[in-house]
């Protein structure tokens, strides 16, 4: 099983094939979901004791199974927050794969480490953060997320000297926010205050402000961080990033924004106003598997202070002091381990995806992509506008569309969906705009066009 051997060889071929053929498609087909009944008739029983065979394992993979998976890089894939990752990115993440990188420690994953450390420094210079900014890959914003808020938490603490360390923490977050700050809040046995957001879903200073003031003093005393959103998932809409930081700072107070989605949008020139206060953040949260075209699954995670990201998570144990030298009185700090900057120990090296492809295309190729996807946008919003059977429901800050088909009834907007995704014409599925059924498209792939919106608005007359 562990030699290479003629068929082996065989197996290597097919597979490096069937990559490149897929990562080469221009417009891979949707697909769709297939019952686990119908996966089973078709599939039949995988594991087995003498085993399949690779031959067949991969035809069944190719026929049977990738099929039944939505192919999120197809450029009518407009639901949720698609991928569009770059061939350059894909190719590379097999040779991650490839070479056994255990990326957790820089004893034993260095190279990569310093490699991802350069593309975490190409963001925090995107945020305008200070040169000092350092952080890890983690696999997605909900991990980010909650990472961050522990250590906004452990800093709390430590900075009660002990007086705090039983109390229940409490965060304040928007109503806009990701649902994954209130499973953080969860897994953290935490609170969230939430503020109301404005017509836009927008979190603004002041309703920060006002929140915080109206906290009793022992709520106040409980409040460890204030969470920002850097473009809302529903809306695609920035939140008060400045206003948020001042609260913060006034109570002193860890400031964290949620950037998985949006903050890639700090590479377009075009919108960067939008994001006024980011480089105020204690920490921040992107994702290059949405919006920065790398492969599933990559969330760079920021720390203004990366020591408090340290001091937080890094874990010790007999086996792991090696990895943990004590450097003497004023030496620098220890070796720059990724696993202790985030809950986790084991970790795939999976920044260096991204880092491969920014080294061979160059950071003003990705200012051009993501400039061409907010292009589109703003034009298909022109496109809607001028629809009469459609209401475009707010002019886009990024680079999602929030439209409504006059008219029309929530069950009628979901026979539409799974007709467009039966049919093989785009998957593009209804969201909630307050209490009404309305449809979104986010578009995040450099191959939608405006063409591909025009067809969709006619589907709908």
């Amino acid at each position: 099983m562990h030699r290479h051997d003629e068929d082996a060889e065989g197996l290597t071929r097919a597979v490096v094939r069937y990559a490149i053929d897929r990562v080469r498609m221009q417009s891979p087909p949707l697909d769709g979901p297939v019952s686990p009944a119908e996966l089973r008739r078709r599939a039949g029983e995988t594991i087995t004791d003498d085993g399949i065979g690779g031959d067949e394992a991969l035809r069944i993979f190719s026929d049977v199974l990738a099929p039944a998976c939505i192919s999120i890089d197809h450029p009518r894939f407009l639901s949720f927050v698609p991928a569009a990752p770059t061939e350059a990115a894909v190719l590379f993440d097999l040779v991650v794969g490839a070479s056994s990188i255990y990326g957790g420690s820089w004893l034993e994953g260095g190279g990569a480490i310093y490699a991802e450390n350069e593309t975490l420094a190409w963001i925090a210079r995107l945020a305008g953060m200070p040169k000092s900014t350092g952080g890890v890959f983690v696999s997605g914003g909900t991990a980010g997320n909650l990472s961050a808020l522990l250590a906004a938490r452990h800093q709390w603490r430590r900075l009660a000297d002990g007086r705090l360390d039983r109390a229940r923490g409490l965060i304040v977050a928007s109503k806009g926010a990701h649902s994954s700050v209130a499973q953080a809040a969860r897994a953290m046995d935490a609170d969230v205050a939430l503020c109301d957001a404005d017509e836009r879903g927008r979190l603004s200073g002041d309703a920060v402000r006002a929140l915080v003031d109206g906290l009793d003093e022992d709520d106040l005393e409980r409040l460890f961080a204030i969470v920002a959103t850097a473009g809302t998932t529903n809306a695609g809409v920035v939140d008060d990033l400045a206003g948020a930081a001042d609260v913060a700072a006034e109570n002193g107070v860890w400031f964290h924004v949620d950037g998985a989605y949006g903050a890639a949008a700090l590479a377009a020139p075009s919108v960067r106003e939008h994001f006024v206060g980011i480089e105020r953040s204690d920490s921040l949260i992107l994702d290059p598997h949405k919006w920065l075209f790398a492969p599933f699954d990559a969330c760079a995670l920021l720390y203004r202070d990366p020591e408090a990201g340290r001091a937080a998570h890094t874990q010790q144990a007999e086996y792991l002091d090696v990895l943990h030298p004590v450097a003497e009185p004023g030496q620098e700090p220890g070796p720059w381990n990724a696993s202790d900057f985030a809950h986790h120990l084991t970790r795939r090296a999976r920044g260096l995806p991204l880092w491969f492809s920014l080294a061979t295309h160059g950071t003003r190729a990705y200012e051009e992509a993501v400039e061409t996807t907010l292009r589109v946008v703003r034009e298909g919003a022109d496109v809607i506008r001028g629809a009469d059977h459609l209401e475009l429901i707010m002019e886009p800050e990024l680079s999602i569309l929030l439209f409504r088909r006059t008219g029309w009834d929530a069950e009628q907007y979901q026979q539409w969906s799974d007709r467009m995704l039966a049919e093989q014409i785009a998957f593009v599925t209804p969201t909630k705009w307050g209490d009404e059924t309305v449809l979104r498209l986010c578009v995040v792939n450099p191959l939608t066009t405006v063409d591909d919106i025009e067809l969709l608005v006619e589907m709908l007359a």
